[in-house]
């Protein structure tokens, strides 16, 4: 792998605290040097590839802890080899895929094929997240602490939230044990109004706050529940969560605009409901920026409302739809770039080799950020299978012009 010199930039990193123009080298897939003002420039540039990078913006690879991939069993809406050329696109280097597959993710064997097709197939890191329960059915616990062992770095029943309290109580003790977090996707019913959110988000506090075990609350959308997490963490109890690019940046009434193109789980919401969540963002009630990338066929989609399956396809639209809230003042780049990097990495925390940094000795992962450049949403140049969003043809501004994992450059646009 030959050396490679990112150059003339601006380095945005938070986890170090920079934001300054400045100059990086890569060797053997790892940032060997990092220079900063005065330092921004080494002696020589001899021997290796340069990417001048002059108004770009360079930072840690972007994370996501919540994706879908759907293989196995649904090659037809995705694959890993799909998603993760899709995923690249978006700045992600590290992505974390749900288990609601078929099979599901609940014994190491299918956690084994994952991260053999990722090896095989993918362009950015996969790390696979297992079921709570067996099956996804909900009835019993699943064998947590083989699956973490075979690699899982969460558990989660998503699609579903875990029903029955005492199967919950169980999986925040082992997950307590083995230092992972119960991922839950708060619905009761599924679709379903705020109030049904709030009921499971109130009751996985409560939990957390009886076992010390870890949960982190999946896709938050409404403003009651960042009101519960924000109460929950003034208290001490062991919760984080997660928000999504298009509960940030849009409201209900997408529904009646885009159809079955705006349905999600858990619904788009109010005015109110995404105010809130941009204060809880600001604030950092809550953590991190998850994509709940989830592609379906355009088939499925078209359908009719009350048939067509829910979910975004949103990792190659994330962070232009997301520069809207910077470009409109509502949260700074580095905010931003914060809650897809360094947070999402405190979240997986020191397992997987240093990410979410651009620190000299860590591995070279990195996102280069045009963040004036304009572009139109056309779904049909997504690499990913799933063309499903509702900003087709929306002129957004601020894009990825370049992801590189482990020193290889696996996404590259003209600067």
């Amino acid at each position: 792998m030959k050396s490679l010199l990112i150059t003339g930039g601006r380095i945005l990193d938070p986890s170090q605290g920079l934001d300054e123009e400045g100059s990086l080298l890569i060797i053997n897939g790892r940032i060997s040097w990092l220079g900063i003002g005065d330092a921004a420039a080494p002696e020589s540039s001899d021997g290796y590839d340069v990417l001048e990078a002059p108004g770009m913006v360079v930072c840690p690879g972007f994370i996501d802890l919540h994706c879908h991939l759907r293989e196995p069993g649904f090659e037809h809406k995705e694959t890993i080899a799909t998603g993760t050329r899709a995923a690249a696109r978006g700045g992600f280097t590290t992505v974390c895929c749900m288990p609601n597959t078929n099979p599901p993710v609940d014994t190491p064997t299918v956690i084994d094929y994952i991260q053999k097709k990722a090896r095989e197939e993918g362009v950015v890191r996969v790390l696979p997240i297992a079921c709570v329960t067996g099956g996804r059915r909900g009835l019993r616990v699943a064998p947590l602490r083989g699956l973490a062992a075979a690699g899982a770095v969460g558990f989660s029943d998503d699609g579903d939230p875990v029903r029955d309290d005492e199967i919950m109580r169980q999986a925040l003790i082992t997950g307590k044990q083995l230092g992972l977090p119960v991922i839950d996707h708060c619905e009761d019913p599924v679709g379903g109004p705020p109030e049904g959110e709030a009921k499971i988000v109130a009751r996985d506090i409560k939990l957390a706050n009886e076992t010390g075990g870890w949960v982190h609350i999946a896709h938050i959308s409404t403003a009651g529940s960042v009101g519960l997490v924000r109460r929950a963490k003034g208290a001490g109890i062991p919760v984080t969560c997660e928000v999504t690019p298009h509960h940030l940046t849009l409201t209900a009434e997408e529904i009646i605009r885009y159809g079955a193109d705006a349905k999600v789980n858990p619904p788009l919401r109010t005015k109110k409901d995404l105010h809130a969540l941009i204060l809880g963002l600001h604030d950092d009630v809550i953590d991190i920026i998850a994509t709940d990338h989830a592609p379906h066929t355009p088939d499925e989609k078209h359908a009719g409302m009350a048939s067509a399956p829910s979910g975004i396809s949103g990792f190659e639209t994330a962070l232009g739809s997301l520069m809207t809230l910077v470009h409109g003042g509502k949260i700074t780049l580095s905010k931003l770039v914060s809650k897809l990097t360094a947070e999402p990495a405190r979240i997986l925390g020191g397992r997987y080799d240093r990410s979410g940094t651009l620190a000299v000795g860590a591995p070279a992962d990195i996102t280069i950020i045009d963040p004036d450049r304009e572009w139109i949403v056309d779904p049909d140049e997504f690499a990913s299978k799933g063309k499903n969003t509702p900003l087709s043809g929306v002129v957004l501004r601020g894009k990825v012009v370049a992801t590189i994992v482990a020193g290889k450059v696996v996404h590259n646009e003209k600067l």
